[in-house]
């Protein structure tokens, strides 16, 4: 790679970030500068905050930095599209401009001084480099240890899952053009750019306390999105469901055995309790078997309706390139 002439792109997601985004600005602005000044990135690079609906001062702190800063730039969603489009309406901006694009929450949460080794990566010839935190001790005992389960579980499912890296990652054109070639609606971006291939390697960082406002991902949320990953990369669940029927089926039929045998030799079989136990036991598995299973159809109707993932109010990263 050419150091100096590879156009950059930090793509930021916001929802209600007004209390953090002068810090955010500031922070990556000191970034995208010393990059330029060290000759590693084209003097064009931008920040690109995308506004995911937010219902506080968001756009207009995005709008104010735009007109006095040459290098922010900013989209307007419409109304709130999620996490995750908000990435992918970034990227998908952002590569029509850039070498290499950098995706990064708001927050602050993950160390911005990783994007000097991500580009460092980039430009040795790498494609994909992922920000891994280098510990959890800013996790609760509970996020903690749920966290650890939920990639054991995605790594026994067959999602090939890159462990405690987020949404932090440098992309190259080509990879970001790759990715966009996959049209699901239901998005999962840590699953889907492990599929995409090419040359890949990882920076470690601390993670930090978040910088100021709430977290954007309650229990609910992370529960939903946790879901999301599970059920769009893999059908274990309704094998599971499979062989819980196989297992149920073959129970009944030795119960079954064990009363014939019993009505034969004339005793009474003391049923009440154990008939009680199998209709709840039964219930319960086929109410979680057709709520697993209309998961995926529901993802089904969602991919076939070809809703588009976004739409965008407007945005001035497309004018300020061509500037």
């Amino acid at each position: 790679m050419v150091m100096g002439e590879n156009i950059l792109t930090i793509v930021v997601p916001c929802y209600n970030e007004e209390e953090v985004l002068p810090e955010t600005t500031k922070e990556l602005g000191q970034i995208l500068n010393n990059l330029i000044a060290k000759k590693k990135i084209a003097s064009n690079s931008k920040i690109l905050f995308v506004n995911d609906g937010s219902k506080d001062n968001t756009w207009e702190i995005i709008s104010s930095y735009s007109k006095n800063l040459d290098y922010v730039t900013g989209i307007k969603f419409t109304r709130n599209y999620g996490h995750q489009n908000a990435l992918l309406a970034g990227m998908s901006l952002a590569v029509k401009h850039s070498d290499m694009i950098i995706t990064i929450d708001a927050d602050l949460q993950d160390d911005v001084n990783a994007i000097y080794k991500m580009v460092d990566k980039f430009i040795e010839g790498y494609d994909v480099v992922y920000g891994v935190r280098n510990s959890r001790d800013t996790d609760s005992f509970f996020k903690k240890h749920t966290a650890l389960m939920y990639y054991s579980l995605m790594k026994k499912m067959g999602v090939n899952l890159v462990q405690d890296s987020a949404d932090y990652r440098l992309l190259s054109k080509r990879v970001t053009k790759a990715l966009l070639n996959y049209k699901e609606r239901n998005l999962f971006l840590r699953g889907m750019v492990p599929l995409v291939g090419y040359k890949s390697t990882k920076v470690y960082y601390p993670r930090k306390e978040r910088y100021a406002g709430t977290s954007k991902y309650p229990l609910k949320k992370m529960v939903h999105f946790a879901l999301d990953g599970i059920t769009s990369f893999s059908i274990a669940p309704i094998h599971l469901i499979m062989t819980m029927g196989i297992v149920v089926m073959l129970i009944s039929i030795v119960l079954m055995i064990y009363t014939i045998i019993e009505k034969i030799q004339g005793h009474i079989v003391p049923g009440w309790s154990s008939l009680m136990i199998s209709i709840w036991f039964l219930g319960g598995v086929q109410l979680i078997s057709v709520s697993v299973i209309g998961e995926y159809i529901g993802k089904v109707f969602t991919e076939v309706k070809h809703r588009p993932r976004f739409n965008i109010e407007c945005e001035n990263y497309s004018e300020k390139m061509k500037e």
